[in-house]
């Protein structure tokens, strides 16, 4: 073998190597690794929807205009209000300040911090890994994560919260394990659990716990298996292909400045914490109009498959009787008779969010406030116009 071939072939080598060492932190936005390019782009006109009578929306559009001052305006609630049938939009609101101190006013184009309604996108987006056979719903986190302790959680048991394991937010209080100084990562929690050998709260599936430890663990398998940092990730698979122009994830340490704020009632602007840069469970900043694009998509036929989505919005928990449940990053209430509400709800600091999803009617409801209100989660009380859901609801309830 010459000189120049064996030359060569040692700078093939040296290359292979140094590609191979690509690690978490070495991710950009910048990374071409290829993933699935599958999500489908649906617009409400592409699934020919019938478009709802001018008499409907006018009577529809009553009663909630009565809900929205009854609850809203009389409250003073900062935030984007929006009721859409068949992907058009019957009403929609917005109130209040992006920037209080600015007078920046909030306004359609105005992302909000969504809360634990970020899970239901990490939900969505772990999902299209699934449909692309990039991982399986019962495949161990451990073959995925291979640091990662616990041998007998699922991917499927850390979208259910059935997994067992323990909050991070309450684990972290321990100032001897984590310099409320620093902020803590996604990574973080893994390492730091291994180390502190922190043990299961219960015996993985046995039971389910409502718990924001098992979104951060996917945020880090979406990294994993993209090879992209999580931002870059839920870009390319889903922000991008639903033309969600003003959702993104936030790094706090860059641009916490730069996005609306988080208030108290008084618009006292909350503390950040060293909780705040964890992402997965929370973290994502969206307009209720970007959500809507998310919901036609994920309403569509061409949703991934019939299979997948009966596992999306079936229910995993019965150990107990009761109408609430929880599917694969949704929330549920089921009834004897077979009917089922979807939603899912969120709270982080002054931010609070409310996404209802009633998949029969093709209807959706959103509610982000960047003011602590919980008039947000009194939403939901509006399916009982558009259907036959065995609400609660008082007279007066909904303005009327």
């Amino acid at each position: 073998m010459n000189f120049k071939k064996t030359l060569y072939i040692s700078f093939l080598y040296l290359t292979f190597l140094s590609s191979c060492k690509k690690n978490s932190n070495d991710l950009t936005e910048n990374d071409t690794t290829k993933i699935i390019d599958t999500f489908p782009h649906i617009e409400p006109d592409s699934r020919k929807l019938k478009v709802p009578t001018a008499k409907f929306v006018e009577e529809k559009k009553v009663v909630i205009d009565g809900f929205y001052k009854k609850y809203w305006q009389k409250n003073k609630v900062s935030g984007s209000f929006l009721v859409a049938k068949n992907g058009k939009i019957i009403f929609e609101k917005y109130a209040g300040y992006a920037n209080y101190e600015k007078k920046d006013s909030l306004t359609q184009d105005t992302p909000i911090h969504l809360a634990s309604v970020s899970k239901v996108l990490t939900a969505a987006a772990t999902m299209e890994l699934v449909h692309s056979g990039k991982i399986k719903l019962d495949q161990k986190v451990n073959t995925i994560l291979k640091t990662f302790p616990y041998e007998e959680i699922t991917v499927r048991t850390l979208l259910n919260h059935r997994s067992g394991l323990t909050n991070y937010a309450y684990y972290f209080d321990d100032r001897e394990k984590w310099n409320h100084s620093k902020l803590l990562t996604n990574q973080d929690i893994l390492d730091l659990f291994i180390k502190y050998d922190a043990g299961l709260d219960f015996k993985t599936d046995k039971k389910f716990a409502y718990c924001n430890t098992n979104y951060a663990m996917l945020a880090l398998i979406i990294e994993k298996i993209t090879g992209m940092h999580y931002a870059a990730a839920m870009k390319k698979i889903i922000f991008e292909p639903l033309g969600m122009k003003h959702t993104f994830v936030i790094d706090f340490e860059k641009d916490i400045t730069k996005v609306s704020q988080s208030y108290k009632g008084n618009y006292k602007k909350y503390e950040l914490n060293h909780l705040d840069q964890v992402y997965g469970d929370k973290n994502i900043y969206s307009t209720a109009r970007d959500l809507l694009k998310f919901d036609l998509a994920t309403s569509s036929p061409d949703y991934l498959t019939p299979d997948l989505v009966e596992e999306i919005y079936k229910g995993y928990s019965y150990e107990r009787r009761g109408t609430r449940n929880y599917g694969l990053g949704i929330r549920m209430l089921e009834w004897e008779d077979g009917e089922k509400l979807f939603y899912h709800n969120g709270w982080w600091h002054g931010n609070t969010s409310s996404f209802v999803k009633l998949k029969k009617e093709d209807v959706v409801i959103i509610a982000l406030a960047n003011k602590y209100t919980t008039m947000t989660y009194k939403s939901f009380h509006l399916a009982t116009i558009f259907g036959d859901y065995p609400l609660k609801v008082e007279k007066g309830d909904l303005g009327d």
